[in-house]
């Protein structure tokens, strides 16, 4: 049985895995929290994560917000269901939907306007079109002052290669630096998920259903482009340590 101090232990070591990638990631989380209190204007936020994974950005924003609500939207059900385990809190829920399938901010069932778009480490794994459709959907959807916020490995794509390798090269360099690069990586936790007895059921869930394949990758021009062609007044770039950045649509 998948017990709440049983998800806790597997979300730690999941934490512990993603800085292996992102040596700098607490900091970027902190920088997001920054950048909502900065612009959000409602003491009671809504705020909707997408590709919420286990929840790690969601819970640090809730800590930072006290009124905060957040709904949090993935395909992978095993990375839900460790987050409604480990987190039972009433201002916390997921929802099962693929940010692909058109349908997915009307499986939300919100009870406003979202005041906030955030994530981290998710929408790298969409190709361009159907992420184009995702940004032009938070653009409606925001309330009127909304921001989105995303933080990930953006690069310049085609018109800067040697920009891209100079990133990759420098977050490896900050990773020695941070002693993490001999952590866990993603293969070995997600070996270690599929040993685990009490995360049988989750696991079964999973195979087989969760599948994006990545050849048609955005560069951060597109993110930029993207969210001002959705409706956003300004998009900019406002934080980078490495390939890691942080991008921002303001309504």
């Amino acid at each position: 049985m998948l017990t709440q101090e049983r998800a806790l232990f597997w979300l730690d070591r999941w934490d512990r895995q993603q800085e292996y990638y992102m040596p700098d990631r607490e900091e970027r989380f902190a920088v997001i929290g920054d950048i909502l209190e900065e612009l959000l204007t409602r003491p009671d936020p809504l705020i909707v994560d997408l590709g919420v994974g286990p929840g790690s950005l969601a819970q640090r924003l809730l800590e930072r917000l006290p009124q905060a609500r957040v709904v949090g939207v993935d395909a992978d059900p095993l990375l839900l269901g460790l987050a409604d385990r480990a987190y039972a809190d009433d201002r916390f829920r997921t929802v099962f939907a693929d940010l692909r399938d058109d349908t997915w901010y009307d499986a939300l069932e919100l009870d406003r306007a979202p005041d906030a778009f955030v994530s981290t480490t998710a929408l790298h794994w969409m190709n361009r079109q159907p992420l184009r459709r995702v940004l032009a959907t938070c653009g409606k959807a925001l309330a009127a002052d909304g921001v989105f916020v995303n933080g990930d490995h953006l690069y310049e794509g085609e018109t800067g290669p040697r920009l891209d390798a100079l990133g990759r090269a420098l977050t490896k360099r900050r990773a020695r630096r941070a002693g993490v690069e001999r952590d866990e990586d993603w293969a070995a936790w997600w070996e270690a998920i599929e040993l685990a007895p009490e995360l049988a059921d989750l696991v079964e869930a999973r195979a087989g259903g969760f599948v994006h394949t990545v050849d048609d990758k955005p560069s951060v021009h597109d993110y930029l482009d993207y969210l001002r062609e959705g409706g956003f007044a300004e998009a900019g770039s406002v934080w980078q340590v490495g390939d890691d950045r942080i991008v921002v649509g303001i309504r």
